[in-house]
């Protein structure tokens, strides 16, 4: 009778898969498809996308899924899937995104295409390879191994939303995932997107820092002006809009608009980020250590503080001036922020500091924000997810509280009330929006073997996490409990949770995975 399969066995698969070639394969051809979100006129390629390369895939797996139109943007659909073992199972609900940036093909290096596959030495050239197709790739084909490994039965549900509109926004997936609440309910969010902290180390991030985007303009007059018959005379708007921007931000980086300011910077969030290096791999930028808010490290300043950034900046045109006194100026800045910050009031905390400082003339616009996200790091599910990615590696995960960047974190947190945990597979220097992007092999083959652990302890330990997780809403009397955002002062314990390390090898015995 043949023995069991165990965990060891679904990471062999899993490896098996990659060292054959067959995970390359799968990914050269989902880069292939032109999804770019950008270009309005790929509608018919994202959809080819969802229904031609992923449903396919999906159905071998046995999910059953279906195209789902988008209210916002009809360029960029969804695809919706889901496979139940039992309605009294966990349930696991994991998301990815088809779409990428604008290919830029012209502008990659001699020998490369955006829509080709390159590898050379670690190094898989493409665009997707690291954002987002590279990452959804790796688990889809992790679940597969597991599947095999437990004779195709994993012990829990999976749910499954694709969007192809994750790179100009997400328009729409709020609002299919208020309308398809039911259909997406579970009991953990577990997705991959974004970066490592660094190539080597693997990581957990548990939500992401907000953003708003906002222009601020300076409309002096109708026309330009000689600036040898005027100079002198007339206000020059590019000057009082400099002058505006640098009373918002000092010369060395620190926020000075007072409502644009985090809480300050909690116990809880230091002791997560005290072991993790910005900017460690070889290609990242010289880190500017004296930038930015004084007493963070730069880890901290980026994980756990917010940014105030000037995009770009406007006032005549500075590849053929001519000599004169532009009428008007304008800014496209953007403030990344941690949770616990008002940005929600940004126009009138700007109004209200430019008044003061005496820049009237200078008009706020806000564009567009998201919110920011946090779930606890003591969360019993974070506490799993981290002693299955150290047991699969042998290494110590890094523990984010949140990303830098931004996820649309707040649909799964906030409309469909899911613990997230995510999971990146790329690094830091994978220049995912740029020309030459990237995936490490490497990283690769490491992530298939901590997404195969994470998706065999989910059988195996699930239930137990799910319960112990209960218990303590229970004991707390909220039913959001340990699931929402926390702020960044000192967060007091749910009743029965640990206070130690998160990252202790002192897990609970729940949150424990099983040997094989």
């Amino acid at each position: 009778m043949p023995q069991p399969l165990t965990r060891d066995d679904a990471i062999r698969l899993a490896h098996d898969d990659f060292d054959s070639g067959g995970f390359l394969r799968h990914l050269t051809r989902r880069v292939a498809y032109k999804t770019e979100s950008q270009d309005s006129e790929r509608a018919q390629v994202q959809q080819a996308y969802l229904l031609d390369e992923l449903a396919p895939e999906l159905a071998k797996l046995g999910f059953s899924s279906r195209l789902v139109a988008n209210p916002i943007a009809p360029s960029a659909p969804f695809l919706i899937a889901e496979r139940i073992e039992a309605a009294a199972l966990p349930t696991v609900l994991t998301y990815g995104h088809g779409d990428v940036v604008l290919g830029y093909d012209a502008q990659w290096r001699a020998g490369l295409s955006p829509w080709t596959v390159a590898v050379e030495g670690d190094r898989w050239y493409g665009r997707g390879t690291a954002d987002n197709k590279g990452q959804h790739s790796i688990n889809l084909a992790a679940l597969a191994a597991v599947l095999a490994a437990r004779a195709g039965r994993l012990g829990y549900n999976v749910r499954m939303i694709f969007e192809t509109g994750e790179e100009i926004g997400s328009p729409g997936l709020q609002e299919v995932c208020a309308a398809e609440r039911e259909s997406l309910a579970a009991d953990l969010f577990l997705a991959s997107d974004g970066p490592r902290v660094s190539a080597e180390r693997p990581t957990l991030f548990l939500g992401s820092r907000g953003s708003v985007n906002f222009e601020l303009s300076v409309t002096l007059r109708d026309g330009a002006h000689h600036s040898g018959n005027w100079g002198g005379a007339l206000r020059n708007p590019g000057v009082v809009l400099s002058h505006a921007i640098a009373s918002m931000i000092d010369a060395n980086g620190r926020i000075d608009v007072e409502g644009l300011r985090p809480p300050p910077l909690g116990g809880a969030v230091r002791e997560a980020l005290a072991d993790i290096v910005l900017g460690s791999d070889e290609s990242a930028p010289a880190v500017d250590e004296d930038w930015g808010e004084p007493g963070l490290t730069p880890t901290e300043r980026v994980i756990g503080w917010n940014a105030l950034e000037v995009l770009a900046l406007q006032c005549g045109n500075a590849n053929a001036p001519v000599n004169a006194i532009q009428p008007s100026a304008r800014a496209i800045c953007q403030l990344r922020f941690v949770v616990g910050t008002d940005w929600e009031r940004l126009d009138a905390h700007l109004n209200a500091h430019l008044a003061r400082h005496g820049f009237p003339q200078v008009k706020v616009n806000v564009l567009r924000g998201a919110p920011a996200t946090r779930l606890d790091p003591r969360d019993p599910w974070v506490i799993w997810a981290l002693g299955s990615l150290q047991r699969s590696t042998g290494k110590k995960p890094a523990l984010l509280p949140n990303l830098g960047g931004t996820v649309p974190n707040d649909v799964f947190a906030g409309t469909l009330g899911q613990p997230t945990v995510w999971v990146p597979h790329s690094y830091p220097a994978c220049a995912q929006h740029a020309p030459n992007e990237h995936l490490l092999a490497s990283v690769t083959r490491e992530a298939l073997a901590v997404m195969a652990g994470l998706w065999w302890d989910l059988g195996e330990t699930g239930a137990a996490v799910l319960a112990e997780r209960a218990a303590l809403v229970d004991q707390a009397g909220d039913p959001h409990a340990g699931r929402a955002a926390f702020s960044q002062d000192a967060v007091a314990p749910l009743p029965g949770s640990r206070d130690a390390d998160p990252l202790s090898h002192d897990v609970p015995a729940s949150a424990r995975v099983l040997a094989p």
